[in-house]
């Protein structure tokens, strides 16, 4: 029995209460679930700027209605100190996902994106840190690793930032380490490497690539491709990243807390690849996708590839990649597919 397995069994024997910022989000929501399966009681928090109330419906959907009683929602904005004060009261565990993600997004409305990231982030870290929470996770990110050329990434080796969103996740981790030396409050950072799955939005100026293409495919639409389609990524399934958030606010070790660690497969595929194997998929549903991609420019603020060293998460949080490309990108299919028919 691995950890993540035994500390599932765990979770289902003693409820802890727990908050989600960003509860309405693609990894908010599948955490959410997560958690209710689990037999937890969980407090969401969410101003639906990115967030969607379907998501929270899905999820209600998903779980008996003993379960989602066990739920309590906030519409409230992490850059209000008072609404973070009202969410993290009684609390034993906080996962941090709430943001303004997307590196194109940053370029475009700096202000915004540091408004949310960084003063959204010191919000609900002092009201964490003043509710006295067992354990405090947040969501970093790849982007901080900047224009570092290493592959794969370490997580004590990062370059400089190519974006605004990346400044910020930078300071989330340099704010949590000064809450740790200063007050003594231990806190968890996971560095998400291009996470992808159920509950997505396929939709919108700033939609990942996965959603994107997989809507854009089962509808026929062009798919469009920045630069030679050489560039890589690590992607890695919502699944094992719920996986890390539980591990990471469950641990106890003081060698693992207070640490940063990379949240991915420790692999890489190129965008030409990812668009076979995504078209390759969907035949498996009857869904023929003919057309060619169409190559544009290379987008601002992008690194060239990107993939993680994931041995440290696996030394001390005891993490297992239990999903990869192919068998995320299978479950991803199947969930659009039914909620394409559902929509209909």
């Amino acid at each position: 029995m691995n950890q993540y397995t035994k500390l599932l069994k765990d979770l289902d024997q003693e409820s802890h209460h727990w908050l989600i910022t960003g509860v309405s989000g693609f990894i908010g929501s599948n955490l959410l679930e997560s958690l209710l399966l689990s037999n937890q009681i969980v407090t969401g928090i969410d101003n639906f700027s990115t967030g969607r109330r379907s998501n929270l419906e899905q999820v209600k959907n998903n779980v008996s209605t003993r379960k989602w009683n066990n739920f309590t929602f906030i519409e409230g904005d992490i850059c209000n100190l008072d609404d973070c004060k009202a969410a993290t009261d009684n609390v034993d565990f906080v996962l941090h996902q709430a943001a303004l993600g997307s590196v194109p997004r940053s370029i475009k409305d700096p202000i915004n994106t540091n408004s949310s990231n960084i003063n959204g982030f010191l919000n609900i870290l002092v009201a964490s840190k003043e509710a006295n929470v067992k354990s405090f996770t947040y969501a970093a990110s790849s982007s901080t690793y900047g224009d570092h050329p290493d592959l794969p990434k370490k997580e004590d080796n990062i370059g400089s930032p190519l974006s605004p969103y990346a400044v910020t996740k930078y300071v989330n981790e340099l704010y949590a380490d000064v809450f740790f030396k200063n007050y003594g409050f231990n806190s968890i950072g996971l560095r998400y490497f291009n996470v992808f799955g159920k509950m997505q939005d396929p939709e919108g100026p700033y939609a990942a690539v996965i959603p994107k293409w997989i809507e854009a495919m089962i509808n026929n639409k062009n798919i469009n491709i920045n630069g030679d389609g050489k560039t890589s990524r690590d992607f890695c399934y919502v699944e094992n990243v719920v996986q890390a958030n539980l591990l990471a606010a469950t641990m106890r070790s003081k060698n693992g807390l207070n640490q940063i660690y990379n949240v991915a497969l420790g692999d890489r595929n190129d965008l030409n690849s990812l668009f076979n194997i995504i078209k390759d998929e969907l035949s498996m549903h009857k869904i023929f996708y003919s057309k060619k991609p169409i190559y544009k420019d290379f987008r601002e603020g992008d690194v060239r590839h990107s993939q993680a060293d994931i041995s440290k998460i696996k030394k001390h949080l005891k993490y297992t990649s239990e999903y990869n490309l192919q068998t995320g990108i299978k479950k991803s299919i199947a969930w659009y597919i039914m909620d394409a028919e559902e929509k209909k």
